[in-house]
């Protein structure tokens, strides 16, 4: 299948946004080393792209918070069918038939942004001064040579940490600058997409199903570790775009994850360094809500008696009577009885 559709989008949108920041003003020469039309239409690429793809975003979260919320049933099924991995894996394709869940969902945003990913790829590869195909997919002879000498602090953006010595002579650049500028792009690239996948994982927590898990180890892991090979073959303008992707990504999920809160899981897992007394009880040092905050009388011991102002008849528990103070109801001496009647023979009479 050609992708030469995909080849001609991207140039479209990025040769439109070159197109709007040269009629706003923003010069073409050189500022500070830099080509700011250039880097500007990279990294409004990358908000265009968000903007489509954002409703899909909305749908992954919330296809999480379901596959989040059917997290008991799946350790129920993984209890039921231990041993029997083909039951257990057809009984989870009927859960989340049953639920309308898919656990792919999470993926998907990724799988709609390769296709940008490698179109971009593919346009920026072809920046050089000796390609002779330079009106290929709707450029102008003068958009691609200002592309192909475009800098980003005097280091073309043609370039890559993997430039041979023959491609940085046709570009005009200096070995060690690109290999600094682009080493240093590739770390930050690295660094995102990991801060990426793991800010979700966070929100949402580990899957407890196995093929669930698997992914978000490979997003986690994965992916990062294999930019540190892929890293040096890309173009610095490629990776501009990866960049400003994870950037735009970080703020994104974290107005989505504070507008669509996960939802709390019942036997949650502690969280680490958390009390156990925190654990049971709710709060640090308290007791669970709807449970009596006295604490069990020990044998051999007087049970405390209410507060002042009567919780445990408040919460639901019968006041105790008193117990009968005999000294208290003892006469003192001297003093005339209450009750002269009571304990005396009666008088004789006459």
């Amino acid at each position: 299948m050609s992708l030469d559709w995909i080849y001609w989008a991207i140039s479209w949108v990025l040769l439109s946004w070159h197109s709007a920041w040269d009629a706003i003003g923003v010069s073409e020469n050189a500022v500070l080393g830099t080509n700011w039309s250039w880097i500007l239409a990279i990294i409004f690429l990358v908000v265009t792209l968000r903007v489509v793809l954002f409703p899909i975003f909305v749908k992954q979260i919330k296809s999480q918070r379901a596959m989040q919320a059917l997290q008991p049933q799946l350790k129920a099924l993984q209890e039921k069918h231990k041993g029997d991995r083909e039951t257990l894996q057809k009984e989870m394709m009927e859960l989340y038939r049953r639920e309308k869940a898919n656990p792919l969902m999470g993926c998907l945003p990724i799988f709609l942004q390769a296709p940008v990913f490698i179109g971009l790829f593919h346009v920026l590869r072809r920046l050089s001064p000796t390609n002779e195909q330079k009106t290929l997919y709707g450029w102008t002879e003068t958009q691609f040579e200002s592309a192909t000498h475009a800098r980003l602090f005097d280091v073309p953006i043609a370039a890559k940490f993997g430039s041979t010595a023959a491609e940085l002579a046709q570009l005009n650049a200096s070995g060690t600058s690109v290999k600094i500028l682009a080493g240093v792009l590739v770390a930050i690239m690295i660094a995102t997409t990991y801060l990426t996948s793991r800010q979700m994982i966070l929100k949402t927590g580990w899957a407890e199903d196995p093929q669930q898990r698997m992914i978000q180890r490979l997003m986690l892991y994965g992916i990062p570790a294999s930019l540190l090979v892929s890293g040096a073959i890309f173009p610095i303008g490629v990776v501009i775009y990866w960049v400003t992707n994870n950037l735009f990504t970080l703020g994104q999920q974290q107005w989505v994850l504070r507008k669509y809160p996960p939802p709390p899981t019942p036997g949650r897992l502690p969280k680490p360094g958390e009390s156990a007394a925190r654990r049971t009880t709710g709060t640090a040092g308290g007791t669970r809500r709807g449970t009596d905050a006295r604490k069990p009388v020990q044998p051999g011991k007087p049970a405390k008696p209410a507060g002042r102002f009567g919780r445990s008849k408040a919460n639901g528990a019968q006041p105790e009577k008193p117990a009968v103070d005999t000294k208290a109801l003892a006469p003192k001496p001297g003093a005339k009885p209450v009750n002269p009647k009571k304990g005396r023979p009666a008088k004789r009479q006459g």
